[in-house]
């Protein structure tokens, strides 16, 4: 059997035609190379990239130290499979995220491959741990593909079409989200943390016995689903209800964790402890990686070999990962965070309070560099009963991928979420106030050119 080396030239059509139509793709070309806030293609176009990989490459694309230390890695071994002996970035990364977990009692890890292997991995020992089966998830909530992370998402319905039946013993909650209680953007955190508890106190009088439940999931920022921070009462009131009834409460930080909302950990805010908490996307800036990180009070009580995976917690991944919590202390990345994100507020505030724009846009929201805008539509879903559908205004469904299309016409990555008209912003958490100025400025072009359509 020949084989043939295709031509650079022909690569995105071979592409495009065996490559399974079950990926979609927000750009059109081969992605060839990548340094910091920039990516390159292979038709020469350079994009600024405000999607860091969907909240991965969080030190940017092919930071220096991370690289080096995955490639010093490759030269002494690259496979130490965890179920034959331990290795060395193994411990090396544990030593380095201890000092850094948002509760001392988080001191036991387990490193696996995917945020939805993490998901998987905390379904499994929240039901190994209690005795129980059933799961509380959040309306709007994203865990991943694979059937128990699927089961546990409820952002669209594109991840479960046509798969059904799904895990059960899972029941969701409403999110402390104006939208899904059919209430406006200026709604106070209180009420919205009362009507969500008060569907918690509910469901497990009518759907959920707490003596059948075994964990409660939540992003303390909602991803997929909008890009909204829970109230910090209602994480403490979800720990309150744990307590009161002996349920474990995972707390899902695989986008907001690692610097992203500019702590180390968003839960950090709340002061609220997890029982389980997952970690990956930015936890090795591009390799491989995610944590399950519980006390070892409860997993100890895990049967040896319950555990495990063929490349879980690859030497590699670990030591580039170490590497990037050696550099968010020794390159002040926090305080960079704290500084674009400002700057980022401003101009999306900047662009809410202009009245050729106001109408159009509903809310500016997030944390650190996780920031979203939202815009008015008057084909949303349910729009006939939101309060937030425009009144005497004809918007159109799609404003919010036809601004980001503009942006990426104009040399930057930008991805929408949730069922929602939103945008949201992911940029690296080292850019350069130029960057960050240029990125904004592009978005702004772009808007005020969708607007103008109509």
């Amino acid at each position: 059997m020949s084989s043939s080396i295709l031509p650079p030239s022909t690569l995105n059509d071979f592409g495009k035609k065996h490559v399974t139509k079950g990926l979609a793709r927000i750009s059109d070309g081969i992605m060839v190379k990548g340094k910091g806030s920039y990516v390159e293609y292979l038709d020469g176009k350079k994009m600024l990239d405000f999607t860091c990989g969907i909240g991965v490459t969080n030190l940017g694309h092919s930071h220096p130290k991370v690289s080096r230390a995955a490639a010093d890695q490759c030269m002494n071994i690259v496979h130490a499979q965890c179920s034959i002996a331990f290795h060395e970035p193994y411990l090396r990364l544990i030593e380095r995220l201890l000092p850094v977990m948002p509760h001392p009692s988080l001191d036991s890890f387990f490193f696996w491959n995917s945020g939805s292997e993490a998901v998987e991995g905390a379904i499994k020992m929240a039901r190994a741990l209690t005795g129980r089966q059933n799961i509380v998830t959040m309306q709007g909530a994203y865990h991943g593909r694979t059937f128990g992370a699927m089961a546990v998402t409820k952002s669209k319905t594109v991840y479960s079409d046509s798969v059904a039946p799904l895990m059960p013993g899972v029941f969701s909650i409403p999110y402390p989200f104006w939208h899904q209680h059919r209430l406006p953007p200026s709604i106070p955190p209180s009420i919205l943390t009362e009507q969500c508890l008060y569907q918690l106190h509910l469901l497990l009088s009518q759907q959920t016995s707490p003596k059948d439940t075994a964990a409660i999931i939540i992003e303390p920022v909602l991803g997929e689903g909008g890009y909204v921070p829970a109230p910090k009462e209602f994480l403490a009131g979800l720990r309150a209800v744990c307590d009161q009834h002996g349920i474990l409460l995972i707390v899902d930080e695989v986008q907001s964790g690692f610097g992203r909302t500019g702590k180390w950990f968003f839960i950090e805010e709340s002061g609220v402890k997890p029982d389980i908490l997952l970690m990956a996307k930015g936890l090795a800036n591009g390799f491989p990686l995610s944590g399950i990180v519980s006390r070892k009070e409860l997993t100890d009580k895990l049967a040896p070999g319950s555990m495990g995976g063929t490349y879980a917690g690859n030497a590699v991944s670990c030591a580039a990962a170490c590497a990037v919590a050696d550099a968010f202390h020794e390159e002040n990345i926090m305080a960079n965070v704290q500084a674009r994100s400002q700057e980022l507020f401003a101009s999306l505030n900047a662009l809410r309070d202009d009245q050729t724009l106001a109408q159009y846009i509903l809310d500016v929201r997030g944390r650190g560099l996780m920031v979203a805008m939202e815009f008015a539509s008057s084909e949303g879903p349910g729009a006939a009963f939101d309060p937030a559908t425009p009144k005497g205004l004809t918007v159109k469904k799609g404003i919010a991928s036809r601004v980001t299309k503009k942006c990426i016409e104009k040399g930057m990555l930008l991805l929408t979420t949730s069922v929602y008209e939103v945008v949201r912003f992911i940029p690296p958490l080292n850019i350069s106030q130029e960057d960050m100025k240029k990125g904004c400025d592009i978005f702004a072009e772009s808007l005020r050119e969708v607007v103008r359509e109509g």
